[in-house]
């Protein structure tokens, strides 16, 4: 009797020892198989063609292009692959960015791993897959047409100035933000303007120490 094709998986992280640890959790399963893998957007982009997967696993912290543009490339290049984020960012903040951006599914790198066997799963058969928590503030919000719960200054910023204001409390200059991000010093000097206008904030100093302090509490 014929067996059924292993789900093919692709798996895009920076840390060398979380693609280990995915391709160990994955192969170990028997619809499961690894791919390929990458550790950045620019060597995924160019691995996929190749690959041919079923479903992509983005973390959305990668240097150089975010995970956020990542996702739009590969909806865009590969639209028969399902794109699941596994990520230790908040999902108030991100997944619904990366809802929009085109993932099928978000599940956060602190949540058990059989959740993560079972979001690879559930976004092959075409369904989305995100916490019970965030699915009911999603429908609160479609619901009712208002911010689930405390929404916070910071999630008014766009994806692009999110992204700036990461790399800001990380300590990057702007130079450094501009290169990283392919963007003038110049572009990034507006970014920043926009920022500050959105948080309420009157210098650099004040956008730089309330960046670091967001990325502080990020980590923790």
């Amino acid at each position: 009797m014929k067996t059924a094709a292993r789900t093919r998986v692709f798996v895009v992280d920076d840390h060398p020892l979380v693609r280990e640890w995915l391709a160990s959790l994955i192969n170990h399963q028997a619809d499961l198989s690894v791919c390929g893998e990458a550790g950045s957007a620019g060597a995924a982009l160019a691995a996929l063609a190749a690959a041919n997967p079923d479903v992509v696993i983005v973390d959305l912290s990668l240097g150089g292009r975010s995970g956020l543009e990542l996702i739009k490339d590969i909806r865009a290049s590969h639209p028969h692959a399902a794109v699941l984020v596994l990520s230790m960012h908040d999902e108030d903040l991100y997944a619904e960015r990366a809802l929009r951006a085109g993932a099928r599914g978000y599940i956060m790198k602190r949540e058990a791993t059989k959740n993560v066997i079972l979001a690879i799963r559930r976004i092959q058969e075409g369904k989305i897959y995100v916490s019970e928590r965030l699915a009911s503030a999603l429908a609160e919000r479609l619901v009712t047409g208002l911010p689930a719960g405390t929404e916070s200054p910071v999630a008014r910023l766009s994806d692009r100035e999110l992204e700036v204001y990461r790399l800001l409390g990380e300590g990057r200059a702007t130079r450094q933000i501009a290169e990283q991000l392919h963007l003038s010093a110049k572009t990034v000097q507006a970014y920043c303007a926009r920022i500050k206008e959105k948080l309420g904030l009157s210098t650099g100093t004040e956008l730089l120490r309330e960046a670091m302090r967001w990325v502080e509490g990020q980590d923790s």
